[in-house]
């Protein structure tokens, strides 16, 4: 195989470049390398490829100049999705799937099916994942939320954050809530722990060997918590244990955060703050124990010791829940509450735009 002088320069032009793609450049040097004389299997050697791959784009270069050194594109060109199908993948997201469906909630399959099968669009299940993917849809998940109906919402959430944020000085701010119903749970065979490539295993079946509720006050300023196991929740031990809760705290103002729970307002709890002027509840508005700090807390107690816990009876439990208490008041920090009120006022009327736009959209 002979080169001419500019086809040679033209090759080592394209050798050189740094705008075009290595296989390409090495296409190129095959062919120059085949101009010089060299042989087919040095060549091959060289190269890293067969023989018959040396063969084929030296054919192609003399069939078609530095043309023939381009891959060829494979199949046939890719059909267009028209805009209205796309529009309506994205419509049919953002809304729950019609009643006849019998569906909860939309896979990529059952979308294109349905598409399909209703209204004659023919799109694949990868299409609609990548439009969900490109307008961050994610039907496959779900989430809760509650919008409180109280009238005095927005008060109550001032009171309540700035409680947070601008603590009165010299004051203690309690969060204060129950956990209620807390199972204690025994496996009916004893738990694997972990292993080399295994993870604890634990059986699926349990006996019950009855309950109890946690009183719990954590310390919205040093995130310290007391906390007691009582069998029934009631006024009564609420009342008993929020005067454990103060005490250490005797000659301070003491403002409590907590929900509208009826114990919570009892008369034996009126009287008592009535003789008690230095303690002020604060109510988290209706539906709203988000709020509260120590729900943070009952949180991360049960993901790490209640929910996994082996329990041989209630009073293990107990135990349990003490030693964990106690662990967590040797390096108790503080939660960093930073959502101003302004901030929970605007998410909860944008909640609300979109359960409307939601009704809206699945009453057409």
């Amino acid at each position: 195989m002979e080169l001419s002088s500019e086809q040679t320069a033209e090759l080592r032009a394209l050798v050189a470049s740094r705008d075009v793609p290595a296989a390409l450049a090495l296409r190129a040097r095959i062919v120059l390398w085949a101009g010089e004389g060299r042989r087919r299997k040095d060549i091959a050697e060289w190269a890293g490829v067969s023989g018959p791959t040396v063969d084929r784009w030296k054919r192609r270069y003399v069939e078609r100049g530095l043309a023939g050194l381009e891959e060829y594109k494979r199949g046939a060109p890719r059909e267009q999705v028209p805009p209205r199908a796309r529009a309506r993948v994205i419509a049919l997201t953002r809304k729950s799937p019609p009643l006849e469906t019998g569906l909860s909630h939309w896979s990529t399959r059952s979308l294109a099916a349905y598409l399909r099968r209703s209204e004659g669009i023919s799109v694949s299940w990868h299409y609609i994942a990548r439009v969900w993917r490109e307008e961050n849809l994610q039907p496959h998940r779900s989430g809760t939320f509650k919008i409180s109906r109280d009238p005095a919402f927005a008060e109550k959430v001032a009171d309540v954050i700035g409680l947070y944020l601008a603590p009165p000085g010299g004051a203690v701010v309690l969060s204060v809530d129950e956990k209620t119903q807390i199972q204690a749970l025994d496996r009916t065979q004893p738990v694997l722990p972990v292993t080399f490539a295994a993870t604890e295993k634990r059986t699926a079946d349990y006996v019950r060997h009855g309950t109890t509720n946690l009183f719990a006050a954590l310390n919205v300023a040093t995130g310290e918590v007391v906390g007691e196991c009582r069998p029934v929740r009631d006024g009564e031990n609420f009342l008993a244990f929020l005067k454990n809760a103060i005490k250490p705290h005797g000659g301070k103002e003491i403002h409590v955060v907590l929900d509208n729970l009826s114990i919570h307002t009892t008369e034996d709890v009126r009287d008592w703050l009535a003789a008690n002027p230095q303690v002020h509840f604060h109510f988290t508005p209706v539906g709203s124990s988000w709020l509260n700090q120590i729900e943070i807390w009952f949180g991360i107690i049960t993901r790490q010791s209640i929910r996994r816990g082996t329990f041989p009876s209630v009073a293990a439990l107990i135990t349990q829940i003490r030693n964990y208490i106690d662990t967590w008041n040797t390096n108790a920090k503080p939660f960093t509450w930073t959502a101003t009120t302004k901030e929970i006022l605007a998410k909860v009327r944008l909640a609300q735009r979109n359960v409307k736009k939601l009704v809206a959209n699945n009453s057409k």
